[in-house]
């Protein structure tokens, strides 16, 4: 039975392995700064969780969020704590990802690392077209993610 060809632009260095698989041209160094930027993006999307989430209708969240009226907040309060547990998910993946990277994982750490970063790029665009006056909290919830995601692919 005749072995499969290896295909030398997947796997340069003749290893079907992709976890042996070369480090991208920045080296570890990229990958060390994705990952910074990946912790970072969790601890965002983290804080975010806690405000909708938990804190919805405390008037310093209220304030944050431009809520004005405490009946405001209650009327909003369940859409608002699932909104925040998607942003709690997306936290888990992208530090599950930097776990992973960190445990010699490469391929699972950089894949959760870069769908979470990505789903949050995304996610700030959705803000940004739903409302163009969200720039500033777009910027602060994907800006972080989107920095993680151009490393990540850079040290891939």
């Amino acid at each position: 039975m005749e072995r499969p060809r290896r295909l030398p632009l997947l796997f340069p260095d003749g290893n079907p392995d992709p976890e042996s698989a070369v480090i991208g041209p920045g080296g570890v160094k990229v990958l060390i700064t994705a990952a910074v930027f990946a912790v970072i993006a969790a601890a965002i999307h983290l804080y975010i969780f806690v405000l909708e989430s938990l804190r919805w209708t405390a008037p310093a969240t209220m304030a944050v969020f431009r809520i004005s009226t405490p009946q405001e907040a209650a009327y909003t309060q369940g859409l608002a704590y699932n909104q925040g547990f998607y942003n709690l998910f997306l936290a888990v993946g992208a530090m599950l990802g930097v776990v992973l990277l960190g445990a010699g994982s490469r391929v699972a750490g950089l894949t959760l690392m870069s769908f979470a970063a990505a789903s949050m790029v995304l996610a700030a665009l959705v803000l940004v077209f739903s409302n163009r006056r969200m720039i500033r909290p777009a910027l602060i919830q994907g800006g972080p993610a989107l920095v993680c995601l151009a490393f990540t692919l850079l040290g891939a």
